[in-house]
């Protein structure tokens, strides 16, 4: 399973000759070469891609956990009329395909006026389908930190606003630092959204970047090999700092009551 990731790291140092020639399998580069990068730098404005693609998977992740935290806590601690059917829908529009609201998205975006702009890579996401999947994840969280340290505080005088910001959402780095590595690798990896709204080559993400360079590339696989290495670094780095936030995210959601 690891072996292709292997192979194309150490692809990326090797020259065509030696990709090409002799054994393929082989994973020491000789001579090892940085030209693949200074070439994938060069050939397209490689930088402004990464550029992109960090403002989306920073801003989208964030804005979507803050508003789903928000809505979370209230399906998981305050009391409305609906609440509980209200919820049961928002688990609905999990169950719909992303394609399925590809076109009236494209739509509404164009009637906006938004084709070919950052609003549109940003709003949309940020209200999409893993709005929904954020909230839920977050509920079933914030039902597992007990009672007690919300009832304290609002004996204190502590509203709902400052229970939320000062007691929930610090004691929920572990479930908030799962949802930034899921949403970050999302929008990191997301393709056809922005293929779809974007043309200007300037404000393409880097997955998208990927595809015009192959074409200009063709069939250039040492170049391809040191683009998709550089566009993987930062799903590694964000990953490695936050594992830790990570596995305790995932072992402790889901075990708080109704």
């Amino acid at each position: 399973m690891i072996f292709p990731f292997v192979w194309s790291v150490t692809a990326s140092f090797k020259t065509s000759r030696q990709i090409y020639g002799g054994n393929p399998l082989d994973l020491i580069p000789n001579p090892a070469t940085l030209n693949n990068y200074r070439k994938a730098l060069s050939v397209l404005p490689f930088h402004r891609f990464l550029l992109n693609s960090l403002m989306l998977a920073s801003i989208v992740p964030i804005a979507s956990i803050t508003l789903a935290s928000m809505a979370a806590y209230s399906f998981a601690r305050l009391q409305f009329k609906g609440r509980d059917f209200i919820f049961m829908l928002l688990l609905g529009v999990m169950m719909l395909p992303g394609h399925v609201t590809l076109i009236p998205r494209y739509a509404l975006v164009r009637k906006l006026g938004w084709i070919n702009k950052y609003t549109a890579l940003i709003i949309p996401p940020i209200f999409g389908a893993g709005l929904v999947f954020n909230i839920f994840f977050m509920r079933q969280h914030f039902l597992s930190i007990p009672r007690e340290l919300e009832e304290a505080a609002l004996i204190d005088g502590c509203s709902s606003w400052g229970v939320w910001r000062n007691i929930i959402m610090p004691n929920s780095k572990p479930a908030i630092a799962t949802l930034a590595i899921i949403g970050f690798k999302t929008e990191w990896n997301s393709f056809l959204w922005p293929n779809v709204v974007i043309n200007d080559f300037l404000k393409m993400p880097i997955q998208v970047g990927l595809t015009y360079l192959q074409t200009n590339v063709q069939s250039s696989w040492d170049i391809l090999m040191a683009a998709t290495t550089l566009s993987i670094i930062p799903l590694i780095v964000i990953f490695m700092c936050f594992q830790r936030y990570f596995m305790a995210g995932i072992l402790t959601t889901g075990l708080g009551g109704r």
